[in-house]
């Protein structure tokens, strides 16, 4: 939460594609910042018992993909997040609404 990582999605995917049940997209203000996002969701998550079994985009930190099975993470530069545009890939599927104590930012 304290990484600052801004335009938070959770976008449930189940059983639309097999893969993961929810993609969650974010995204910070540089390469590094998403460098830097991407490994505090990783310490975080294996400290709670969810290691991912698949980290891409290390250390170059444009768009780092963390597979935790279940659920799939995304942090992206914004040039990255715009070119892709994952949200509006799955502007149909429905979207999680963050925790009470959460804001836009992670």
């Amino acid at each position: 939460m304290d990484k600052k990582a801004g335009a938070v999605e959770i976008i449930d995917v189940t059983g639309k594609v097999d893969y993961a049940d929810y993609l969650v997209l974010m995204t910070g203000q540089s390469d590094r910042h998403v460098a830097t996002i991407a490994r505090a969701v990783d310490e975080a998550l294996s400290r709670d018992g969810s290691h991912a079994i698949s980290i891409e985009g290390l250390p170059r930190g444009h768009w780092v993909l963390i597979d935790f099975v279940d659920v799939v993470v995304h942090v992206f530069n914004e040039e990255t997040r715009a070119l892709y545009d994952l949200d509006g890939l799955w502007m149909d599927a429905r979207r999680v609404p963050l925790g009470a104590s959460q804001s836009e930012s992670v």
